[in-house]
């Protein structure tokens, strides 16, 4: 098993944790002095309390909850957060209403899931031209005719 070392940054700060033994991504959870109310179309950056040690070599990618996302409206604004693997600071997830009611943040409530995932970082280097494929130029919609 291996194991990312957290740093509680916050009195209450829960560690990442597994809904289920199989589940892909740990649950990230609001750590709040007071409930915040975030309003329809605005964002709200909710912090965890924590900070973390992604593994050299991969990121840790915030997602939505789906539960959040599809029965209040609530998803990263940024759509997927990336923590490079030299970032120290507090995980915090920029939570944004696509509802139409204002929907309040509990302290300790499951607020997004993090996976931490292996990445690649390639040089890139100008070409005059690209290997042909299949698809070529072919853009949206293009694989489906």
């Amino acid at each position: 098993m291996n194991v990312v070392r957290v740093k509680q940054l916050r009195p209450g700060a829960m560690l990442p944790a597994y809904g289920t033994a199989e589940a892909a991504g740990a649950d990230l959870y609001a750590c709040l002095e007071e409930a915040v109310t975030i309003q329809p179309g605005q964002t709200a950056f909710i912090p965890t309390g924590i900070a973390l040690e992604v593994p050299r070599g991969c990121a840790g990618l915030v997602y939505a909850r789906s539960g959040m996302a599809c029965k209040r409206g609530l998803a990263p604004a940024n759509k997927v957060g990336v923590v490079d693997s030299d970032y120290r600071g507090e995980i915090l997830v920029a939570l944004y209403n696509h509802g139409q009611q204002p929907q309040r943040v509990e302290h300790g409530e499951r607020v997004a899931q993090f996976i931490i995932t292996p990445v690649l970082t390639p040089a890139y280097e100008l070409a005059q031209e690209l290997s042909d494929t299949a698809r070529n130029t072919g853009g949206f919609g293009s694989t489906g005719k």
